[in-house]
């Protein structure tokens, strides 16, 4: 049964790269990227990001190359480090595609808050044990480098302000929006295509049962039933004492092996992946005046 860390000993403040690599790619490779999974789904009910998503077609038309393009981008640094070549071409392509929208910096804040807090939370709701103190450090740490990479400003100093700037975001944005839920149910379906066609209404069953009532609200979901979010719950945590039991992880469980990455079967160049924008699906002055 394992009880240590790969993180013991290091330094939040100087190794959260190393840290985070720890719990992204060997430690908790499936709890961190469904857990991501679910921040991207929160971005969604943002209308201004859920619209604009909508507005491209790329997430409704395109869903699996996207979650594939937003896997390898986001994975880049993390596997490489943020001074390599494979980060610099990551963050350019990232980079490229948001400037080529009207994106304010509160959304794109939003969006980095989601990739701290709601891994948090699902460590304390889901995995075999929290993240530590430093562990906690760290992924602030480095998703405000990530953050920094991305010409975010105002960047939350720490973990609580993180929090408090998601749970105000979300309680002063939340709401429905058309195109959005359609960027959403997109998304659920490419999610449930992960598994046997036969399992498709359960998962779809078992991802809303993880969605709290902002959430489900925000795309007008039908809330599942107590017994179901209760078994669902808790069908994570038996799979977190099964995991725990499992001998340590010796290799890096990566994105760009995982079965659910399709869209590159003979490899991939991050300087390629992405879209490549030319303009906005709505003018910026159109845009304004809608936000208005």
């Amino acid at each position: 049964m394992r009880t240590s860390s790969r993180n013991h000993g290091l330094d939040p403040e100087t190794d959260y790269a190393e840290i985070y690599r720890n719990l992204a790619l060997y430690e908790f490779p499936w709890d961190i990227n469904q857990a991501l999974s679910f921040a991207l789904f929160r971005t969604y009910a943002v209308p201004s990001i859920g619209r604009l998503l909508y507005e491209t077609g790329e997430f409704t038309e395109r869903t699996q190359q996207r979650y594939d393009d937003t896997a390898l981008l986001l994975e880049a640094p993390m596997q490489y480090g943020f001074g390599s070549t494979q980060a610099r071409d990551a963050f350019r392509r990232i980079n490229a595609m948001h400037h080529s929208y009207d994106i304010s910096n509160d959304d794109m804040r939003y969006v980095l808050a989601t990739f701290v807090v709601v891994p948090k939370r699902w460590f304390d709701d889901y995995c075999w044990r929290p993240l530590s103190r430093d562990e906690l450090t760290a992924v602030v740490r480095y998703y405000q480098s990530v953050g920094r990479h991305m010409n975010i400003k105002d960047i939350p100093a720490d973990y609580a302000e993180f929090e408090d700037f998601l749970d105000s975001y979300e309680r002063q944005h939340f709401a429905y929006d058309d195109g959005a839920r359609k960027v959403a149910d997109a998304t659920l379906e490419l999610l449930t295509s992960f598994y046997p066609r036969v399992a498709a209404p359960a998962v779809d069953l078992f991802s809303r049962a993880l969605m709290d009532e902002p959430l489900l609200t925000a795309f007008r979901y039908r809330r599942p039933s107590l017994p179901v979010r209760r078994m669902s719950a808790a069908a994570l945590r038996a799979r977190s004492q099964l995991t725990r039991a499992l001998p340590a992880r010796r290799k890096a469980k990566l994105m760009a092996d995982d079965y659910r990455v399709r869209s590159y079967p003979n490899g991939f160049e991050l300087s390629r992946i992405g879209t490549f924008p030319t303009g906005c699906p709505v003018p910026h002055a159109e845009r304004s005046r809608a936000q208005a």
